[in-house]
């Protein structure tokens, strides 16, 4: 095996980390539990099944932590395309890391208020669920600020993987696509205070979820497969 394809294949594996560990805990957990609208029930459902909570917590953790690794990997596999796109590629990847850090802290205040501790004795039960709400609020906020980058460091990535030639050019494309879904997401749902109810998110997002998925299983799968050329594109 060819060093190409031995970090090719290491960054299969952390990134399919990343998207098992991101589906858990963006999206089947919170399915599950959260309901925005209505405080009571999602304080009654997070402390019917504070376990899932719990490992929604792990999983969102453990996906940020193999984020951290997932970048590097990549660099050494495409820096040789381009070093400066490469290199944006790791800073804009790795931006989100401390955020989603910082961040958590949401989550884990909600989960020492549905244990109700003595201190919250003061609080009657009403406010106590809204507390609960508000940090689950504060928590996807901040996800939204996050996945500014969660978008950005896709466009240096699909450059370098459309301008390689050991990986297919239309990862590139929809890798590329994909960060301009995420930052229409971002802005639509800031700017359009019905953005959610209009559909437009789910269409933009399928660029980055086909991309990602994809190299994912490429990098995993195949591997770096290198066509007969006489020199690397650099441009």
């Amino acid at each position: 095996m060819t060093e190409k394809n031995r970090l090719s294949r290491v960054a299969g594996i952390i990134y399919l980390g990343v998207v098992f560990t991101g589906i858990v805990s963006l999206m089947y957990i919170p399915s599950q539990l959260i309901d925005f609208e209505n405080a009571q029930l999602t304080y009654q459902n997070l402390k019917a099944s504070e376990t899932l909570f719990r490992l929604g917590i792990v999983s969102g953790v453990l996906c940020y932590t193999f984020f951290l690794f997932l970048p590097l990997v990549l660099y050494q596999l495409l820096r040789q395309v381009n070093e400066n796109m490469a290199k944006l590629m790791v800073v804009l990847a790795i931006i989100s890391v401390p955020m989603y850090f910082l961040n958590v802290q949401n989550e884990l205040t909600a989960l020492s208020l549905i244990k109700e501790p003595s201190y919250l004795k003061v609080f009657n039960q009403e406010q106590i669920q809204s507390q609960v709400l508000f940090y689950i609020s504060q928590y996807d906020n901040g996800m939204r600020l996050i996945h500014i980058f969660s978008g950005l460091w896709l466009f240096p990535f699909g450059y370098l993987v459309y301008k390689s030639n050991f990986l297919p050019k239309i990862f590139g494309i929809l890798l590329m696509l994909g960060c301009f879904g995420y930052l229409i997401n971002f802005f639509g749902g800031i700017l359009i205070s019905t953005y959610g109810e209009l559909g437009i998110s789910s269409y933009a997002s399928i660029p980055a979820s086909f991309g990602e998925i994809g190299i994912c299983l490429w990098l995993l799968i195949i591997g770096a497969k290198d066509k007969k050329q006489t020199k690397w594109q650099h441009d």
